[in-house]
């Protein structure tokens, strides 16, 4: 049997499933900010961009 003071020095589990849940939300964001900037800078230089009323 494991005693109190075994059990309080037990480490792990430090990636738990809603930091992985963070993370990859973070990586779909940069992802789509990525391809946002990547279409407005084309747009810019093929000249294709939509005149402001």
């Amino acid at each position: 049997m494991i005693s109190k003071e075994e059990l309080l020095k037990i480490t792990g589990g430090d990636l738990t499933s809603g930091m992985l849940n963070a993370l990859a939300r973070g990586l779909s964001t940069l992802t789509d900010l990525g391809r946002a900037l990547g279409s407005a800078i084309r747009r810019m230089v093929s000249g294709k961009i939509c005149p402001i009323p």
